[in-house]
């Protein structure tokens, strides 16, 4: 492992345990609690949620720590993007319809480059 991991496994580990801290560590384990119960899971927004996010994740941590582009995720974000587009109109969150917004043009981006031009 490199120094450059080594420090961002640090001040990552600092700056959550400190949020958490000021946030209440109590408040924070009840909320991620709810991904254990039924409930939360019943409403599809929810699962597409998820879906999208663990996308997301997928492409950003590899191109992050080795450089490394899982373009074909895209097409997943594409399609979780435009569904959440619809689940935060629903719930009313418009800086989260902003920044799906925002990851359906990267999408379209990264998908045009490596598909449609290399036909």
């Amino acid at each position: 492992m490199n120094n450059t991991a080594i420090v961002w496994m640090i001040v990552t580990l600092v700056w959550i345990v400190s949020l958490y801290k000021i946030v209440g560590i109590h408040k924070i384990i009840n909320v991620l609690t709810m991904f254990k119960t039924k409930a939360y899971w019943n409403p599809l927004y929810n699962r597409i949620e998820a879906i999208s996010w663990i996308s997301k994740i997928g492409i950003i941590v590899p191109g992050l720590v080795w450089g490394k582009e899982i373009w074909y995720l895209h097409i997943v974000t594409l399609i979780s993007s435009s569904l959440l587009i619809w689940v935060k109109a629903e719930k009313g969150l418009p800086t989260l319809i902003v920044f799906n917004t925002i990851w359906i043009g990267i999408s379209s981006w990264v998908l045009v480059k490596n598909i449609l031009l290399h036909l």
